[in-house]
């Protein structure tokens, strides 16, 4: 109860928080990929609600989590890498997962919040839950287990990992205990360290892969058949550019993989905050500084076009240069490639506008 009453305390030192949680909206994708506004837990869209920004929501959040931390000493980073990683995989099974707060992407299915041998599924009593083995909490103090209020999600969520430790190792055993998958403690570590680099939470601006001012071409090649190592379809867009035209990180994100591969020569792959995971091939080299584990902004310089792959460590020249850009979307237990070549029209066009933005600013400076 301690614990709950201080959440009660930070909460009311955030009035904006309060302010934000008593709009009609429920929550709002953030990211260039998709923009949505989900319903509340009736799944009924809201008959006026009104309009968040980006700015608001990201406001909002923070704060919930700020107030989260401050109750269980859990830094707010990877509170924030928790609730994201729940989002991405609610993003993809939203009939299995669909949204219960306001601004958080948490989800408990109702017997994992009662307990599962609790015959009343719509139970908030936390001693009545607490007795029954549910993860249902009163994050807010107000006696009630919600399954639908930010704070009591947040809070069920964050308290599983008190009894582990602060370390990060207690961490990702805490996360192991909860989830029971290697790939959500991966990703939720990849995740937090991002957030502990920037120390903010709008994370989802894109650049282009190789500078627009560059001599590129590209089209649309997804599923087109490969033949080398066996018949295969192609999963991603090559852009042809001159050999050593700077490849650039189209997003915030963490390295997971640098390498040699067979097919994809020197390739690497950056892990971003919508769990979409970029993959570069056939690079001609690597920025020599960067390693497994590094983050990296749009528009960071992370390697060169080249014509490596098709063969052992060091083949290149079997095709001409250029950059195969793929992007696969993780699902919790698979990933999937899907074609990124809207995505980088669309990264391609917004670039050429900032550009032609900051030239007339210029201008009219001088």
């Amino acid at each position: 109860m301690r614990t709950a009453a201080l959440v009660t305390a930070v909460a009311a030192a955030t009035p904006s928080v309060q302010a934000a949680a008593a709009s009609s909206i429920d929550a709002r994708w953030s990211g260039s990929y998709k923009h949505y506004v989900s319903s509340p837990a009736n799944n009924e869209k809201p008959q006026s609600a009104q309009a968040l920004t980006d700015a608001d929501i990201f406001k909002a959040r923070k704060e919930l989590y700020d107030r989260i931390s401050m109750a269980t000493s859990i830094p707010w980073f990877r509170i924030a890498a928790i609730d994201q990683y729940e989002r991405t995989i609610s993003r993809v099974r939203p009939k299995a997962r669909p949204q219960l707060g306001q601004f958080v992407g948490v989800y408990l299915s109702e017997e994992e919040w009662t307990g599962p041998l609790n015959p009343n599924k719509q139970e908030s009593s936390p001693d009545a839950i607490r007795w029954f083995g549910g993860k249902g909490k009163d994050g807010d103090g107000d006696g009630v287990a919600d399954r639908t209020n930010d704070t009591d999600l947040l809070y069920a969520a964050a308290s599983h990992l008190l009894k582990y430790g602060p370390s990060e190792d207690d961490f990702s055993i805490g996360l192991w205990d909860y989830y029971h998958s290697s790939r959500a403690v991966q990703r939720i570590t990849q995740f937090s360290k991002i957030y502990e680099n920037f120390g903010k939470l709008d994370l989802f601006q894109h650049s282009f892969p190789v500078p627009v001012s560059s001599n590129f071409s590209y089209r649309s090649t997804w599923g087109t058949g490969r033949s080398w190592g066996g018949y295969r379809i192609h999963e991603g867009t090559d852009i042809f550019a001159n050999h050593g035209v700077p490849a650039r990180s189209t997003c915030y994100g963490i390295v997971e993989i640098k390498g040699w591969n067979p097919y994809g020569g020197w390739r690497l792959g950056i892990r971003d905050l919508n769990n979409y995971y970029h993959y570069y091939a056939h690079l001609s080299g690597y920025d020599k500084s960067l390693k497994r584990g590094d983050i990296v902004s749009p528009g960071q310089v992370i390697g060169w076009v080249g014509s490596s792959g098709y063969g052992k460590p060091g083949t290149s020249g079997k095709f001409p240069p250029h950059l195969h850009y793929g992007v696969y979307r993780d699902r919790g237990l698979i990933e999937w490639a899907f074609d990124p070549y809207p995505l980088l029209r669309k990264w391609e066009t917004d670039e050429r506008h900032r550009l032609r933005a900051a030239r007339k600013a210029n201008r009219s400076k001088q």
